[in-house]
């Protein structure tokens, strides 16, 4: 079945690029909004094995700004972010336009404590508090509360700090520890690969020997459900109630392939919709994140956005 053609959100501005501006990190916002950090190319060395903006090497400390658009498009703020200290590997969004930049790794000091590798940051792009939320991260997100939600890696995974190894894990915003799983997924996780929210539901997507599954997790009660997916990998998901839309890459090339599926009540899924659409660039690792059935995507410079 051939799908709707993905509608723009927004580009890199021609003019930004021209003054040597490199879109890097970015996240959907959970009111809708599209945030990403430019860096000025001087700080900023690209891998010859590593393609796309994932592959940008960035020495601390570096200054940035943090470009804030709406679900349409239009521009709604420009923040100016100095001295950073870290190599982020995400960015969120948090309550009070305040924002969160992550590295996805962290290393234990010899007291057995774990370096901090989250660092909030206020509305005018001052850094604050900062905390430890886990060891490989290839997925994050926050929810409006301001609660962060990260998946994680084999290497956390089977790695030695205590919330990484429960594969997924739920923080508050000051760092505590709020959540980790109760109940045994279906087959063990060996990495996460994207994550998205849907009301008061937090989704994650994940892959193990067997294949890929979409675990739905619910914040008030701490329960979860897994479904698996007709997909070998997944890089984008969003979920609008039974609804879901989910993506697979193919790796630096300007397509996805797009399967829609009905999550039903037995535990099983049925495909409604199956395509591979070209997109306005190529397509790299952590291209999708979801939010209320809305999923954007990443494709170069544009993101692209695509309905339940």
């Amino acid at each position: 079945m051939t799908l709707g053609e993905p509608s723009v959100v927004w580009s890199l501005p021609a003019e930004d690029a021209r003054a040597g501006w490199h879109a890097l990190w970015w996240t959907f916002g959970p009111a809708g909004e599209l945030a990403v950090l430019l860096v000025r190319e001087r700080y900023t060395e690209y891998s010859d094995s590593v393609r796309g903006w994932v592959g940008a090497g960035v020495r601390p400390p570096f200054d940035a700004e943090l470009v804030v658009v709406s679900a349409g498009g239009e521009p709604l703020r420009r923040v100016p972010v100095d001295d950073i200290q870290v190599r982020p590997g995400h960015l969120a969004l948090l309550p009070e336009a305040r924002f969160l930049l992550v590295s996805g790794r962290t290393v234990r000091r010899r007291d057995g404590t774990w370096r901090d590798n989250a660092v909030v940051h206020s509305a005018d792009g001052r850094p604050g508090r900062s905390f430890c939320v886990g060891d490989d991260i290839p997925a994050l997100t926050t929810t409006p509360d301001g609660n962060i939600w990260t998946a994680y890696g084999d290497e956390g995974i089977f790695g030695s700090h205590p919330e990484s190894r429960g594969a997924l894990a739920g923080w508050g915003p000051d760092g505590r520890a709020l959540w980790s799983p109760r109940q045994p997924f279906p087959e063990g996780p060996v990495n996460g690969s994207t994550a998205a929210t849907d009301g008061a539901y937090v989704w994650t997507a994940w892959h193990c020997r067997s294949g890929t599954y979409v675990t739905r997790i619910t914040p008030a009660t701490g329960e979860t459900r897994s479904w698996p997916t007709p997909l070998r990998k997944v890089d984008g998901l969003a979920v609008r109630g039974d609804r879901a839309v989910l993506t697979s890459r193919e790796h630096d090339r300007p397509w996805t392939e797009v399967v829609r599926i009905e999550l039903r009540d037995n535990g099983t899924c049925a495909v409604t919709g199956r395509d591979r659409q070209r997109l306005p660039g190529h397509v790299v690792m952590h291209c999708g994140q979801g939010r209320d059935g809305t999923l954007l995507l990443r494709a170069g410079d544009t993101w692209v956005r695509i309905e339940a």
